[in-house]
């Protein structure tokens, strides 16, 4: 029986557009938006100020407004294919906010990975926000991109209608043909969302063209305060910012990719169990160890360190007896690359060495943490 020939010339004309472009790398600006990266904990209680406490590249921007917990959940919505989702729960309830306070969780982009949407031209282009958000407190929320280049911003609102249920939000920002961004390595744009904000936020006119940012134009005065008892909670995923008009579907990225994207801003190497050699390097005047630290991933820049406790570290010249319990820890020297550290303790008794290892204290954790964040 012969084989016909099957011509493939015009075959990629019978495939929807939405089709081809779905398969697009990386058209969701947002890094992280399924919550599934947590290298800092799954959980944080009595947070009442600004920080990234739990998922990578999500900033909680909070100033005077309760107290609460934040949690990387596996409540998320059903058939989606999302396994996490970010939780705010609210332990100290605050219902009457001063007129400075406010609550929102924020993610700062990069404006080198912006330059595409031709910002401050005539051919700027709109972005598209989806995302999937449930909470037990029904009203209106503010979203809002922030130009902080150009001191612009843009707020739309969205309503969640049903207690408790999962609800998708789709929202479109019209281009702006203001304001270029900067081409570097900086925060540019900001994508926030407002759970709750006093009278400097709420009192103006709701921005919701491209305009000068006015504080009081920022955040709707129908805005709901979140953080009113301390029954409520919040929960989102799935949030996708995008060039265009419409919203395609969320774009799952593997795992270690992901990880590898957060691990730009921030790198946690954590130590965990009764002992681990953490690197060789050179004795120095007798009590102190410098070694050279490579990082995972290339940072976004020089970072800065920190860790769970210098004492959780040991420090042992070859050949000197026992290990040593650190006293003192520094980054002489970074790129975004890779870190030359000290580790020093109090006696100068290694000065007979020349070489040694820091290692982790035989019965605690230790961590060390490089931070690049926007």
């Amino acid at each position: 029986m012969a084989l016909s020939r099957i011509d493939t010339t015009n075959m990629i004309e019978d495939v929807p557009q939405s089709k081809l472009d779905n398969n697009i790398n990386f058209r969701n600006i947002i890094i992280n938006g399924d919550m599934s990266i947590a290298q800092r904990g799954t959980s944080t209680a009595s947070i009442t100020g600004a920080g990234y406490h739990t998922i990578d590249r999500i900033n909680t921007n909070l100033s005077s407004l309760g107290t609460w917990t934040q949690s990387q959940s596996t409540d998320v919505p059903s058939s989606q294919g999302f396994a996490k989702s970010l939780k705010m729960d609210c332990t100290t309830a605050d219902a009457s906010p001063s007129s400075a306070d406010f609550l929102q969780l924020k993610q700062r982009i990069e404006g080198q990975n912006l330059q595409y949407l031709k910002k401050g031209t005539s051919s700027a282009t709109s972005l598209t926000l989806s995302f999937w958000v449930k909470s037990n407190k029904t009203g209106t929320y503010t979203c809002e991109l922030n130009d902080t280049d150009n001191s612009r911003q843009i707020s739309k609102t969205y309503t969640i209608s049903s207690a408790s249920t999962w609800e998708k939000k789709t929202i479109t920002f019209a281009g702006d043909t203001t304001g270029t961004l900067d081409n570097d390595n900086a925060g540019s744009l900001e994508l926030n969302f407002w759970l709750g904000a006093g009278s400097n936020w709420t009192s103006g006119t709701l921005n919701t063209s491209w305009g000068t940012s006015v504080s009081a134009n920022r955040v709707s005065s129908s805005n709901v305060n979140l953080a009113d008892s301390t029954s409520n909670e919040w929960y989102i995923t799935g949030i996708q910012l995008e060039a265009g008009t419409t919203a395609s579907d969320f774009e799952f990225l593997p795992v270690d990719v992901n990880l590898q994207r957060c691990q730009r801003y921030y790198q946690q190497y954590d130590y965990t169990g009764t002992y681990h050699v953490i690197a060789h390097g050179t004795v120095i005047g007798g009590n102190q160890i410098r070694i050279i630290f490579p990082f995972i991933n290339t940072m976004r820049s020089t970072p800065s360190l920190s860790n769970n406790g210098v004492g959780n570290f040991r420090l042992n010249a070859y050949g000197s007896g026992a290990d040593q319990t650190c006293t003192g820890m520094s980054l002489i020297f970074g790129t975004v690359q890779n870190a030359e550290l000290n580790f020093t303790k109090t006696t100068s008794n290694l000065s007979t060495n020349t070489n040694g290892r820091i290692s982790t204290e035989h019965t605690n954790d230790a961590s060390l943490i490089f931070n690049a964040e926007l």
